[in-house]
């Protein structure tokens, strides 16, 4: 639909719209915090923040949402056996191989259609290995969990599409990834960069506790790649630091009063104030989703967490937030003040 058509949506038609994705967006993130809070499963985190990706960034499920989970799945699997009987014990080895996933991984982010799939991914790609190093045997079982986060996250929101369909006239589901592949393979490079070097530094140092810290970065680093990447960089650590600020009095409201309806009923209460303002102001909508994304990954993750010293660990937690955001800011100001001529030579032709 253009611009011009969409401007002359009926005004009720058009409220309509704006209060059904914040109800849908609402009870979408309730029911998945408080699924992945009942049965916990390995990852069982990341279901509310794949349903707020889900809920944003498409206009109803539709087949290559599915083909999407189905790869996924498969490659998520594939990577888990690999590193349970692979070269995770030789780096030189190992390295390179992530290395590829991951230029691939971000390949594949620069176009809308596979953003899920590339997401999950990255996460695969990084966290499976990993976890091959510090507890052999884990990669499998953490694998499985991966993929049914993502089978959960989407069946919550094609059950939510069934109940509330969206109301807006225009059913274009993707938006067209705007890059030619010259410039895809040139923005992935470089956010390789960005992320393998610290990537590296985790592996061969077999730091425990980074698990975080690389999704963060793996995520976040095809953001902060493109030009202008030191102001979209001090965007992520703006965001991240508010959604961490946020995190902080979530977790000590739950401390107060520990019960998962306490919990289900704050995480609705704050779906129902971002959704607002990611719906009302599409050009703002990525810094509330940022914010959003980073206080259900932190908060998630530590409900989540069977450790004994739980509150320790979320304030762990929240310093990765903001350690990742100042890494960013710093990779990427290293990044854009260099000539890169071997990656600019093709993108230019």
């Amino acid at each position: 639909m253009s611009d011009k058509a969409a401007a002359t949506i009926d005004p009720v038609l058009e409220e309509a719209i704006f209060t059904r994705r914040v109800l849908r967006f609402t009870l979408g993130i309730g029911l998945a915090v408080t699924i992945s809070a009942i049965f916990a499963w390995q990852l069982a985190f990341i279901v509310p923040v794949l349903v707020a990706k889900f809920l944003v960034d498409r206009t109803e499920p539709t087949i290559q949402t599915v083909y999407e989970l189905l790869i996924s799945m498969v490659v998520t699997i594939a990577i888990a056996w690999l590193v349970s009987f692979g070269p995770v014990q030789y780096p030189l080895v190992l390295l390179p191989l992530l290395a590829l996933l991951m230029l691939w991984a971000y390949y594949l982010f620069s176009d809308p259609k596979w953003n899920f799939f590339a997401t999950i991914l990255i996460v695969s790609t990084l966290v499976l290995p990993y976890l091959g190093i510090l507890h052999p045997g884990a990669a499998i079982v953490v694998g499985v969990g991966l993929s049914f986060s993502g089978v959960v996250a989407v069946l919550i929101f094609t059950l939510l599409h069934i109940l509330l369909p969206d109301l807006s006239p225009n059913r274009e589901t993707h938006i067209a990834a705007g890059l030619t592949n010259d410039q895809r393979l040139y923005e992935s490079v470089r956010a390789l960069i960005i992320a393998f070097p610290v990537i590296t530094f985790f592996y061969f140092f077999e730091i425990t506790g980074a698990l975080l810290t690389m999704i963060f970065i793996a995520i976040l680093s095809l953001q902060s790649a493109g030009s202008k990447s030191v102001k979209v960089s001090l965007f992520l650590l703006i965001t991240n630091g508010i959604g961490g600020a946020l995190a902080v009095v979530f977790y000590n409201l739950l401390v107060i009063v520990p019960e998962l309806v306490f919990y289900v009923g704050l995480a609705m209460i704050c779906a129902l104030f971002f959704s607002q303002k990611i719906y009302s102001d599409p050009a703002k909508a990525p810094i509330f989703a940022g914010i959003f994304s980073a206080l259900l990954v932190v908060v998630g993750s530590t409900a989540s967490s069977t450790d004994a010293d739980v509150a320790t660990n979320f304030y762990i937690r929240i310093a990765q937030l903001f350690m990742v955001g100042v890494y960013m800011v710093v990779a990427s100001f290293f990044l854009e003040t260099r000539n890169w001529k071997f990656l600019t030579k093709r993108s230019a032709v």
